[in-house]
């Protein structure tokens, strides 16, 4: 996957010309093209003139084409299969230093941001501006990131809930969910057994699914969500890593923030007010 790529295009889509988005599109759709084809060749796919997709590479800055492929090829090498544990079991996190403990959560967040759709995070904002209310779910440890989420949206915008805050009120909250509502669930393997239910329960009342999960499951997650953000969650032991996750779901809620603009500033300005009033901070 040609990410460094990916975000340059998301940076300068709406600089390029008709032609060198045609082009754009195409790289997106198909990314793994970059490795397997010529120039020429992708240019023909997209129905654009060689010297379109020269100066569409130009305008990206790369010097010409096989920078591009050579860079595409450095990505590849250097990514890793998924996997949750990278270790024998013997190797615990208790057993590895604190360096390369630092060094794979930092693969976690880069390779997560790196492949991550700026594209998809607006239309995800964009869901969230719309719905009427916003549910949150999360199972097990999922949970507290689903309060989380929670709390700092319901910073930005109303009618943010939890679904299923009570224990067995599942049918109770999803009897009050609605057409355009949004359905913002964080879901990690192995996914509890209420998720497909509730996932098809929210397809017949056409609630929009936001899914953060992690790559492993994305195509699962692409069958009944709008819109997928998938995190990279590799850990030593203990399970999955949730640390992009969360900054995943910041990423998520301050992207909102910038799309709603004046209402989320005013909601967020209102919030620090009561909570000056009740002086329950220091």
């Amino acid at each position: 996957m040609a990410s460094r790529l990916v975000l340059r295009i998301q940076e300068r889509y709406a600089r390029l010309t008709a032609g060198e988005q045609k082009l754009a599109q195409l790289i997106l759709d198909r990314q793994d093209d970059i490795l397997t084809h010529s120039a020429t060749e992708i240019a023909e796919m997209a129905g654009v003139s060689k010297a379109t997709a020269a100066r569409f590479f130009q305008h990206l800055g790369y010097s010409d084409f096989n920078e591009v492929k050579l860079q595409a090829r450095e990505e590849r090498n250097r990514t890793e299969p998924y996997e949750y544990s990278v270790t024998n079991s013997e190797q615990v996190a208790l057993g590895r230093t604190i360096g390369a403990h630092l060094e794979l959560e930092l693969k976690n967040l880069t390779k997560t941001f790196e492949e991550m759709r700026s594209d998809k995070v607006r239309e995800a904002a964009e869901l969230i501006a719309a719905a009427p209310r916003v549910w949150v779910l999360g199972f097990g440890s999922e949970e507290g990131f689903a309060r989380y989420a929670r709390l700092l949206l319901s910073r930005l915008r109303h009618n943010v809930m939890i679904l299923g805050i009570n224990q067995g009120s599942w049918a109770e909250d999803l009897a009050m969910t609605g057409p355009k509502d949004v359905l913002l669930v964080i879901t990690l393997p192995p996914h509890n057994t209420l998720l497909k239910p509730i996932l098809s329960y929210a397809a017949t009342s056409r609630l929009n699914v936001i899914t953060i999960t992690d790559r492993g499951s994305m195509l699962e997650a692409q069958r009944h969500s709008r819109v997928v953000l998938p995190c990279h969650v590799a850990s030593f032991a203990l399970g999955a890593s949730h640390t992009a996750v969360g900054s995943a779901i910041r990423l998520l809620m301050l992207t909102y923030a910038a799309h709603a603009g004046k209402s989320a500033q005013q909601r967020s300005e209102i919030i620090a007010g009561i909570h000056e009033e009740l002086g329950d901070f220091d």
